[in-house]
C-alpha cells in the first residue's frame, strides 16, 4: 500500500523519516538509500524497484548536501571528478548483475544477504577505529603502517595530488570508485557507507572532506543511476514525493553539523549506524524466510527507529559542541 492510499498520517510519516534521513546523509555521507532501500524491501517491494527509489531519492538529497558542503569548503573537486568516472562504469555494472539476478527470482535474497554482512562488517571497524583512531594526526598518516602510505607507493602515471597533499595513481583511486560503483548499482544506495571509509582510511582525509567530497560524487552516480532504473519503471514515487519533501531540510540541518563534531565521535555514530541497519536487514531477511511477523516488525521498527535515535544523538552532539566552541571564543 503506497503512503497516499494509507491516508495523510503515513504521509506524515515519511516526511519525518525523510527529515531523519537526510540530516544522517547530509551528516555522514550516507544514509538516503541506506535506509530507504531497506525500508522498501521490508514493505515488499521488490529489489529492483527498491533500488531504483533509493537512487532517486538519494539524488535529490545528495544535491541539497553538496551546496551545503560547498559553502563549508568540505569537496574536493579532483577527486571528486575521478570517483565519478568509476562510480558511473560501476552503476551499470551493478544494475546489470541485479536485473539477471532478478529474472531467476534471486536478487532479493543476494541484495539482503550483503546489506547484512557489509554493514555489520564496516560498522565493527569504523566503531572500533572511533574508540581507538588510526588516524588523529599528521604523524600518524605518514606512518608507513598506513593504508594511504602503502597506496601512495603506487606511482603509475598520471598522478594526481589530493587534500592534505596526499598524491595518488589515478589507477589507485578508479578501481575504488569502481568497486563502490558497482555495490551502489547493486544495492541501490549511494555507497556512502563503503566510500566515506575509504577516503578517511585510504586517503587520509579529515571525515568533513571525505563525507563532502564523496556527497559531491553520489549527486552526479545517483542521477544516472535514478536514469538507469526509471527506464525499467522501477521507482515507486508515492513513496519517493513525501520523503523528498523531509529530507530537503534535513540534509542542510546534517550538512552543517559535519563541522561541529571530531573525527571520533563522527566514526562512531557512524558504525554505530551502520550495526543497525544490519540488526534491520537481518530481521526482514529471517521473517521473510521463515514468515515471522515479529521479526518483519522489529525490522521496520529498527530502520525507522534507528534513524530518528541517530538524528537526535548528531543534533545533540553537535549543538552541544557548538555551545562549547562559543563558549570559548567568548
Amino acid at each position: 500500500m503506497s503512503p497516499f492510499e494509507a491516508g495523510i498520517p503515513l504521509i506524515v510519516l515519511f516526511v519525518v523519516f525523510g527529515l531523519t534521513v537526510g540530516i544522517l546523509f547530509g551528516f555522514f555521507g550516507m544514509g538516503g538509500s541506506f535506509f530507504v532501500t531497506p525500508a522498501l524491501l521490508v514493505l515488499g517491494h521488490s529489489a529492483p524497484t527498491a533500488v531504483g527509489t533509493g537512487l532517486a531519492f538519494v539524488f535529490w538529497t545528495s544535491l541539497t548536501a553538496t551546496i551545503t558542503h560547498r559553502g563549508l569548503e568540505h569537496i574536493d573537486y579532483r577527486l571528486g571528478f575521478l570517483l565519478i568516472l568509476g562510480t558511473t562504469v560501476g552503476i551499470e555494472i551493478g544494475k546489470r548483475a541485479l536485473l539477471l539476478l532478478a529474472d531467476v527470482g534471486l536478487a532479493d535474497l543476494v541484495v539482503s544477504l550483503l546489506y547484512v554482512v557489509l554493514l555489520a562488517s564496516i560498522g565493527v571497524f569504523v566503531i572500533r577505529d572511533g574508540r581507538h583512531p588510526a588516524i588523529e594526526d599528521e604523524s600518524s598518516i605518514e606512518n608507513p603502517s598506513s593504508l594511504s602510505a602503502h597506496l601512495e607507493r603506487v606511482t603509475i602515471p598520471p598522478t594526481v595530488t589530493f587534500h592534505n597533499d596526499v598524491t595518488l595513481s589515478v589507477w589507485v583511486v578508479l578501481p575504488i570508485a569502481l568497486v563502490v560503483g558497482s555495490l551502489s548499482g547493486f544495492l541501490g544506495v549511494g555507497g556512502g557507507f563503503l566510500m566515506v571509509p575509504a577516503l578517511m582510511y585510504g586517503l587520509a582525509m579529515p571525515g568533513a572532506v571525505a563525507v563532502g567530497t564523496d556527497i559531491f560524487q553520489i549527486t552526479i552516480s545517483s542521477a544516472y543511476g535514478a536514469f538507469v532504473y526509471g527506464q525499467q519503471g522501477a521507482i515507486h514515487f508515492a513513496m519517493l514525493v513525501p520523503l523528498l519533501v523531509g529530507s530537503t531540510v534535513g540534509t542542510r540541518i546534517g550538512s552543517v553539523l559535519t563541522d561541529h563534531l571530531d573525527d571520533a565521535e563522527l566514526r562512531t555514530t557512524f558504525g554505530a549506524m551502520l550495526l543497525i541497519g544490519s540488526i534491520s536487514v537481518a530481521s526482514k531477511t529471517i521473517s521473510h524466510t521463515y514468515d515471522i511477523e515479529l521479526l518483519h516488525t522489529l525490522s521496520l521498527t529498527l530502520l525507522l527507529g534507528g534513524a530518528l535515535l541517530m538524528s537526535v544523538i548528531i543534533l545533540y552532539l553537535g549543538v552541544q559542541n557548538m555551545r562549547e566552541e562559543r563558549s570559548i571564543l567568548f
